[in-house]
């Protein structure tokens, strides 16, 4: 599937500067191609008459940004510390021995990658795994495993907090490139314990 430029014109006409269009165009070559290409790096230089150099620095910083194909459901473990005091690293270690694979690994079937993340500021409700940077919250070692199995067989549990589905790794970084996919008003968004702190303020105490 090639990228369309089309497309990638209407990302850059949302921006005052057209390099500040780097990052969603990032996503949407994720969106395309499943990772950040060589020819995707090559195709947003050119489109925005910079140097590829510029591209990859920005590719190659953040880690959302993947420089090799990930599975259909990338699943990430919240390793920080409250997470991984309440589980986060027990969670982990489980999952590469359950899909036999290790940190940035890819199942054989091509359906789930795995990585430990760093804080994803949802804290409240350690320990967090994120699967498509979608949250799956006070996870432990029989659901995380649970959710890896259901999404090997096309069949993921819906998300704790968000839509009522969970997209692919693909649609995702379509969502993350400004393309809207009508999700971002289904499910839960803010749950009890985000919202505590602001009950609490509302009572004066």
């Amino acid at each position: 599937m090639s990228l369309n430029h089309e497309v990638m014109q209407s990302i850059i006409k949302r921006y005052p500067r057209s390099r500040s269009a780097i990052m969603p165009l990032l996503h949407y070559v994720q969106s395309v191609s499943g990772y950040v290409t060589n020819e995707g790096i090559e195709t947003i230089a050119k489109i925005l008459d910079i140097e590829t150099a510029e591209v990859s620095a920005v590719a190659t910083f953040y880690t959302q940004y993947k420089r090799k194909p990930v599975g259909e459901y990338h699943v990430g473990v919240c390793t920080n510390t409250l997470c991984a005091v309440m589980g986060g690293d027990a969670i982990f270690s489980a999952l590469k021995d359950h899909l036999d694979i290790e940190n940035d690994g890819v199942t054989d079937d091509g359906k789930v990658s795995l990585e430990h993340i760093e804080c994803n500021a949802a804290c409240d409700y350690a320990p967090v795994v994120m699967a498509n940077w979608e949250f799956y919250d006070n996870q432990t070692v029989e659901s995380a495993k649970a959710l890896v199995d259901a999404a090997r067989q096309g069949n993921p549990p819906a998300p704790t907090r968000g839509p009522n589905r969970l997209v692919t790794y693909k649609e995702a970084s379509a969502v993350l490139a400004g393309l809207d996919d009508g999700l971002a008003r289904e499910g839960v968004q803010a749950g009890g314990p985000t919202l505590l702190g602001l009950k609490l303020s509302k009572e004066g105490k």
